[in-house]
């Protein structure tokens, strides 16, 4: 197993400033780099590396160069917004994504299930996250079997033809938002759909990682590190869904943290060890949106963690047995 990093912690910085920084963590050996999309496109020129080989040779030549492999490519979008505009944009950018993945020999993109609107009049995303009173029920069929499952048929199947893989991301107000949600759309689309496994979003959901991890088996594409810390008061008085904003750090349920400030080392350790079990070997993808740490204290501290927790080498024959 490596450690990566996902690049938009370094957004302000070129390609080139970000790879000098990047010599300070000397464990960090692989890249997961946005190409549009939330996590934005600092580090990569989309159309350029797309339509020039040379051009996307010499960017590839840099990171070989400074020792670093891509583990993704990663495009966080919604192309199934009720927006034709903003779905037509971010589907664009996934496929551009997808093509440039195969041509750099670059097996997973990450992204977003996205989220459509509550029916075809809507214009804005609708995440349903209760049956009752019935339309929610009503709405959240049509969303599944109108927007979502025939949008990742195609899309499954386009990333499939180019041999790539598609890890998305649970994340809150996204049709795609805990492992069962993900083996459903799996289950109706494409093997090559998958989970981009960030234990950030769903601790707070009260789920087991290991047990999940277990559940989800080869459907595991690629893996964040992030943390997430829990304010048990806040959740004794509110519950765990909070939509206050991150800045209001002391009054939220929960907060984004780095890697061991918000679950303990044995929790990380069980992670890989469920991870290497599940037959997922490759990369821990440290993401960083903890606003009580700079970026360097915050990614010193995820990869001290980490550094503890990762089996880099082959597991052993069992001889005892």
């Amino acid at each position: 197993m490596q450690l990566g990093l996902f690049t938009p912690v370094f957004s302000q910085y070129s390609l080139d400033e970000m790879l000098v920084e990047l010599k300070r963590y000397s464990q960090i050996t692989a890249l997961e780099i946005g190409t549009g999309g939330w996590p934005g496109s600092s580090h990569i020129d989309l159309d350029a590396c797309l339509d020039d080989s040379v051009t996307a040779q010499r960017w590839k030549s840099k990171l070989t160069d400074a020792g670093l492999s891509v583990s993704a490519f990663s495009c966080h979008g919604n192309a199934i917004h009720p927006d034709k505009s903003v779905a037509a944009h971010d589907d664009e950018v996934f496929r551009k994504t997808v093509r440039l993945a195969e041509k750099m020999g670059v097996g997973t993109v990450v992204t977003f299930s996205g989220c459509p609107g509550g029916g075809p009049e809507d214009k804005v995303p609708n995440w349903i996250t209760a049956a009752w009173p019935p339309e929610f029920a009503t709405a959240l069929n049509w969303q599944w079997e109108e927007r979502l499952i025939p949008y990742w048929k195609d899309a499954g199947k386009f990333a499939e033809d180019h041999g790539v893989k598609v890890a998305l991301e649970p994340h809150p107000g996204y049709a795609i938002y805990n492992p069962e949600t993900l083996m459903k759309l799996r289950a109706a689309t494409n093997p090559a759909v998958g989970m981009n496994m960030d234990p950030s979003h769903l601790w707070w959901q009260q789920v087991d990682i290991p047990t999940a991890i277990a559940y989800l088996g080869d459907a595991i594409h690629h893996v964040h590190a992030k943390d997430v810390a829990l304010n048990s008061a806040n959740i004794a008085r509110t519950g765990v869904v909070d939509a206050k904003s991150y800045t209001l750090m002391q009054e939220r349920c929960w907060l984004f943290r780095s890697v061991g400030w918000g679950h303990s080392l044995l929790d990380w350790k069980q992670i890989a060890a469920a991870l290497r079990l599940a037959g997922y070997d490759k990369v821990l993808s440290i993401e960083h949106e903890d606003a009580l740490a700079s970026i360097h204290e915050g990614l010193s501290s995820a990869v001290r963690t980490l550094s503890q927790v990762i089996l880099s080498e082959p597991p052993v024959q069992a001889w005892w047995v």
